[in-house]
């Protein structure tokens, strides 16, 4: 493929990261356990209150992970359009998770795990450092969060 655009500039890229974070439904999550064992899963979020909210059951290795390790690096897109998030993890049990995030989550997914077996868990991932590049060519500016600050 031959890349015949040129680069967004900064404030464009994080627009079209923030509107992937609103529209899209799944979103990869890659963790580890304390032996450094990787675990990448696809899972339903919502982008709510400047973070991406998870949920799955806390007794699964993810669950674990991100519990335990209070760390996760998230991803949308293909490799020629993606967006890569670091965050810190905090961990919510069902009667513990905010509301207004719960019910962001029920709205945008149509699934409520408050509602299902008890082992969910809500995970907010507050992000801390953001990547967002199309080809090759958006590498140099690719960094438009650090430190949780962002950028543009």
């Amino acid at each position: 493929m031959k890349i015949d655009t040129s680069p967004r500039e900064p404030s464009r890229r994080r627009q079209d990261v923030l509107r992937r974070l609103d529209e899209e439904i799944d979103i990869w999550v890659a963790s580890a356990d304390a032996d450094g064992l990787p675990c990448l899963v696809a899972l339903w979020f919502v982008w709510h209150d400047d973070s991406v909210w998870l949920a799955t059951r806390a007794t699964n290795p993810t669950g674990r992970n991100l519990r335990d390790g209070r760390r996760a690096r998230l991803a949308l897109g293909d490799t020629r359009d993606v967006v890569l998030v670091d965050g810190d993890v905090e961990t919510y049990a069902q009667r513990d998770v905010p509301a207004a995030a719960a019910e962001a989550f029920l709205a945008k997914t149509g699934w409520d795990p408050r509602r299902d077996s008890p082992s969910y868990a809500f995970f907010r991932v507050r992000p801390r450092a953001v990547q967002a590049w199309h080809e090759q060519h958006e590498l140099p500016g690719r960094h438009l969060m650090k430190d949780g600050v962002w950028l543009a």
